[in-house]
């Protein structure tokens, strides 16, 4: 049976942090609306900001839903899956706020990340947790971590900033249920 967590104690944390993958779920209010599922990964780019806040590096990709529902309706589940060690799932269902570079809140979350300023960085992405819980493994698979890869990096290096911005404009501007994504305020 499952557990329910008050908040991330240091035992916690350091699970979370250890996990290779978090995958991250979202859904426009609307019925007919795409519900998202987006893996993301890579070290150092998920950092525990107090007892109940969890935030993220977000990259630069060919879609923007996750930014998109946040602005819409802020919902959000991270969830993590234990690829080694004991079986073990662990979700944070939250509301979620995106963050671009150049906010006034920018520079204090960048400093917790070693590669917010690189090229691929669009936005860290705030969990404010409003449940927190575990529930078993048993079906997940044990995997062996290889490596994180560098493709992220060296498409955006071969792109530059113009290209990159360029990029955002065309692919990341609204979703694809026509939500806006990085056009318009930060929430």
């Amino acid at each position: 049976m499952g557990k329910v967590y008050e908040r991330i104690d240091d035992r916690l944390r350091d699970w979370l942090l250890s996990q290779p993958v978090v995958f991250v779920a979202t859904a426009p209010l609307a019925g007919d609306g795409h519900v998202n599922v987006s893996p993301k990964g890579g070290r150092g780019t998920v950092a525990v900001l107090d007892e109940t806040t969890v935030a993220y590096l977000d990259f630069t990709g060919s879609g923007v839903e996750t930014i998109a529902h946040l602005r819409e309706n802020g919902r959000i589940t991270l969830m993590w899956c234990a690829f080694s060690g004991p079986p073990k799932i662990v979700r944070v269902h939250g509301r979620g706020s995106v963050v671009l570079p150049g906010s006034p809140r920018w520079p204090s979350l960048a400093r917790l990340f070693p590669g917010a300023d690189d090229p691929p960085v669009r936005a860290v992405v705030v969990v404010q947790a409003e449940r927190i819980s575990d529930s078993c493994g048993y079906g997940v698979p044990l995997l062996d971590l290889r490596a994180d890869r560098d493709v992220l990096e060296r498409w955006s290096a071969k792109k530059g900033p113009d290209g990159l911005s360029a990029y955002r404009r065309e692919k990341n501007a609204v979703s694809i249920d026509g939500l806006p994504g990085l056009e318009g305020p930060e929430q």
